[in-house]
């Protein structure tokens, strides 16, 4: 039996989809709050629509927040193989609480259950903010050491947080494997996360910044997933980046396939920092808060990563993002489409 966690989101949503094509039940953690007829419009991406309930009606959901145990423990029930995709994406200074618990906490009690429950192989999604930096130009690799000394997002240090739990857990029997991908593009959740940026294109937005950081397709996340998890490969980790880019060029390039205007105002670090300043005074009354010293830094360096490390282990080969974000644009506004005419 294999259990996903996090089977809501972005890519526990496509890997679901994989998942039921080979499997006769697969469970999935969601959160009360959560909306599974999202992951029923994920699969209708791939197949046609009575393929797409037959394969939605093998997965079994389980709500569960992580650090609930007692439906954990029976989430885990007979299952075998685990694919660890919950997490907390914030970058509001007032969450940091928050993000220790569920992201840190959180994947301690799945790391635990783990090993109570003698799975057979566990794959944790975390991310490229969780690998150290480089003193040289050189890209990021796996073998890139974690400065505590540098300034780190709250969200970055929970995630690195969260692989140590993983690490603990392969010392005490559970055999692993780690992915860290980069900025996530595909299609689904067009209000959260990379999603954001088709809809705020197809509303309009002006401004563009110059940040360089690695990208890659859910798809291929997916891809990678599953065939670390088929293969021998334990106990390692793997970057999963397809391409480094500036969020310049995916904005503009984003608003020409969603035929919208193409952002041409160039953001100025004294514009974040305005901003920031407002953010600051507005948490002051509850406001969140996502701009910090160290987001104002960020949107203006390059940050590149390389994959050459799964690439070479499974002669993996990623999907360009020209045609990622091709294939997502033509999803958005077929959606689109199809809501304007109800």
């Amino acid at each position: 039996m294999i259990l996903v966690t996090g089977g809501t989101g972005l890519v526990g949503a496509h890997l679901l989809y994989e998942l039921t094509q080979d499997n006769e039940l697969v469970l999935a953690t969601k959160r009360h709050s959560s909306n599974i007829q999202l992951v029923r419009k994920v699969f209708g991406y791939y197949t046609n629509a009575a393929t797409a309930d037959r394969l939605f009606e093998k997965i079994k959901w389980i709500t569960a927040s992580l650090n609930d145990i007692p439906s954990l423990t029976e989430a885990f029930e007979g299952v075998e193989y685990v694919y660890h995709c919950a997490a907390l994406i914030s970058f509001d200074p007032s969450d940091e609480r928050k993000l220790r618990k569920i992201n840190i906490q959180g994947t301690a009690n799945i790391v635990n259950l783990c090993i109570a429950k003698r799975i057979k192989k566990l794959c944790y999604v975390s991310s490229v903010a969780a690998v150290g930096g480089n003193l040289s130009a050189e890209p990021i690799d796996e073998t890139s050491k974690w400065n505590p000394e540098e300034n780190h997002t709250d969200y970055a240090i929970s995630k690195y947080g969260a692989e140590i739990e993983v690490w603990r857990g392969t010392q005490e029997g559970v055999p692993t494997v780690i992915v860290n991908p980069g900025i996530i593009l595909g299609p689904g959740f067009w209000d959260t996360g990379s999603g954001k940026i088709f809809s705020r294109l197809d509303k309009g937005l002006n401004y563009h910044f110059p940040k360089v950081s690695g990208f890659v397709g859910v798809e291929d996340v997916v891809a990678a997933m599953l065939k670390l998890m088929k293969s021998k490969i334990k106990n390692e980790q793997y970057i999963l980046v397809a391409e480094n880019l500036s969020f310049e060029k995916v904005l503009k390039d984003t608003a020409r396939l969603l035929d919208r205007p193409v952002p041409t105002k160039r953001l100025t670090k004294w514009m974040v920092a305005t901003g920031w300043i407002f953010q600051k005074i507005g948490s002051w009354f509850g406001m969140s808060r996502e701009i910090t010293r160290e987001s104002i830094t960020s949107l203006f360096g390059e940050t590149r990563y390389t994959s050459h490390k799964i690439i070479e282990k499974l002669e993996f080969k990623f999907t360009p993002i020209d045609q990622v974000l091709q294939k997502t644009g033509n999803i958005y506004k077929k959606e689109k489409q199809e809501s304007n005419s109800l």
